[in-house]
Parts: C-alpha cells; sequence; structure tokens
C-alpha cells in the first residue's frame, strides 16, 4: 500500500505541500536548512539551500512561497530567490526556539508554532500571520508546535503540543481568524507514538503522522480512530493530499539520531512515502501575502 516515493535521507523532513498548479510537491529537511521540490510524475527532484532552518512553507497565491524560518517568516518570490523577511521575527529574542508546523486556513492566512529546546519551560506558543503581515499569539504554554489543520468548513481548528501525546480542537471564525474554547479532540497512550503533522480530507477525518509511531492514522470528527496506515520508517513526520485528484497521500519522515540498529531497521528513513485514499483531501489555500 505504501510505496517510497523518493529516498531523500532527509534528517528532519517535514511540511509537504501540494502545489495544483505546477503538480509539484514542496516539503523542507527543516535540519539540513532546505526547501525541496519534487515531480511525482517525472521523478524531477531539486532543493534551495538556506543559510537558517526552515519549519515550514507554503505556496503564495501570487507566486512563490511563504516560508517559517528560524525566528520569523519570509517571502520567497520565486525559486532559488533570496528570503525576504515578512512581518515581526517573533523569536529573535528566544534562541532556544524555532518555528515549526504550520497551514494556511481558507482566507489566506498562516497559522505557524514554534517548539522549544527547553521543554520544561512550555513558552513556545503558536502564532497567526495575517495578509498584510500583523502576527498575533493564538495560544502560549506549548512545548512543540504541531499538526495545524482546519476542518472543510474552516470552523474548527486542531492542533497538537506533541509531546503531550495530544490533540486539541478549537472552535474556530472563519472570517476573523479568532479561536474559541478548545477541547480534548484524542489522546495517545504513551510509548506508542507522538502526534506530529496532520491533514484533514473531505469528510472532516483528521489524519495524523505518529512519530515514533511508525504510523499515520486517520479519525474521524469525534476524535474516533478509524484506520491505520503503517510505514517502514520509525518517524513519519507529516502528510499532505495532491494529485490530481488530491487522493494520494504524501508523508514526510525524520532520518536523525536512529542508533545504527534503528538505522538498520529502516534504512529508508528520511525518505518520502506516498500511498492512495478512498477518501479526497482537501485543496490547500495559498498565502495571500
Amino acid at each position: 500500500m505504501v510505496q517510497l516515493l523518493l529516498d531523500a535521507g532527509a534528517l528532519l523532513g517535514e511540511s509537504p505541500r501540494w502545489h495544483a498548479g505546477e503538480a509539484r510537491l514542496y516539503w523542507v529537511d527543516i535540519d539540513a536548512q532546505q526547501i525541496h521540490r519534487l515531480d511525482p510524475a517525472t521523478g524531477d527532484h531539486d532543493w534551495m539551500q538556506l543559510a537558517e532552518p526552515v519549519g515550514c512553507v507554503a505556496p503564495r497565491a501570487g507566486g512563490g512561497l511563504i516560508a517559517a524560518l528560524g525566528d520569523g517568516c519570509a517571502l520567497i518570490d520565486n525559486w532559488g530567490a533570496v528570503p525576504r523577511p515578512f512581518g515581526p521575527a517573533a523569536l529573535a529574542d528566544l534562541p532556544h526556539q524555532r518555528f515549526n508546523d504550520g497551514c494556511v486556513d481558507g482566507a489566506g492566512r498562516l497559522w505557524v508554532g514554534s517548539l522549544t529546546a527547553d521543554k520544561p519551560k512550555r513558552d513556545a506558543a503558536l502564532y497567526r500571520l495575517d495578509p498584510d503581515g500583523s502576527l498575533t499569539k493564538m495560544l502560549g504554554g506549548l512545548m512543540t508546535s504541531n499538526g495545524a489543520a482546519f476542518s472543510p468548513d474552516g470552523r474548527i481548528f486542531y492542533h497538537a503540543d506533541t509531546p503531550t501525546h495530544r490533540i486539541h480542537a478549537y472552535d474556530a471564525d472563519p472570517a476573523t481568524g479568532a479561536l474559541g474554547e478548545g477541547r480534548l479532540f484524542h489522546e495517545f497512550p504513551e510509548g506508542n507514538g507522538r502526534p506530529d503533522g496532520a491533514a484533514v480530507d473531505a469528510e472532516g477525518c483528521y489524519w495524523s503522522a505518529l512519530w515514533d509511531g511508525w504510523r499515520i492514522v486517520r479519525m474521524s470528527p469525534a476524535g474516533e480512530l478509524l484506520q491505520t496506515v503503517d510505514l517502514p520508517v520509525q518517524r513519519p513526520t507529516m502528510l499532505a493530499f495532491g494529485g490530481d485528484d488530491l487522493c494520494t497521500a504524501f508523508v514526510t519522515s525524520a532520518g536523525k539520531n536512529l542508533t545504527e540498529g534503528e538505522r538498520t531497521a529502516q534504512p529508508h528513513a528520511g525518505g518520502v512515502f506516498s500511498f492512495r485514499v478512498d477518501v479526497p483531501g482537501l485543496a490547500q489555500p495559498m498565502f495571500e501575502g
């Protein structure tokens, strides 16, 4: 069921994003400080080398990309262009943090979170970057902001703080970008994988990549486990739906910090994988800035 699409050898592959207009998959290697793009039809693959970590990317409506870098966001006007800062460098005075997972909502706003290397502090946060460059702190008290995704109508926002093993769901206002009350959506048992990046399909089901869990899971809008897709790698990081029918799931993974025995058991760790799904994903909005 699962195919190896690209034996990328990524240290920390993340943020797969399907660009429908180009029929390409974009993704990042955070620790290698690279943005990649792949044409699944031809196998054509190239990458941009940056000067700092890149937590996530998303296509822009006007062309190019928005990227969340080490301490702030930047616009990349075209492939290979030098990133130019956009919005405040929110993490400039927080050297123990960097930006991480993110997604774009239906109004073209980027929701992006940080992670902290000093986990007991719980001082990481989730932010909303609007197209005018304004940045709003939406959630605080986090360790590793992950799993950002919206329901098909944009009225539910999902979010995971990976070390807690928990995913929460929040009421969301699609017009204003405000968040309401949060509730526990799903909690995974200790020692069986932690929720990393995610995506929502057309039926409103939430798909989560489980770091150290060797699998992707699909959950109903009520948080019930519906499906498990086993993977040949220990650390899947995120998935995105793409292809002409949005019925191909693309999965990034991480290959860093594995023991010799672990690496032998998963020679394609850090690769990009794909599998087919019965229910299509959602067309991903583009950043409007």
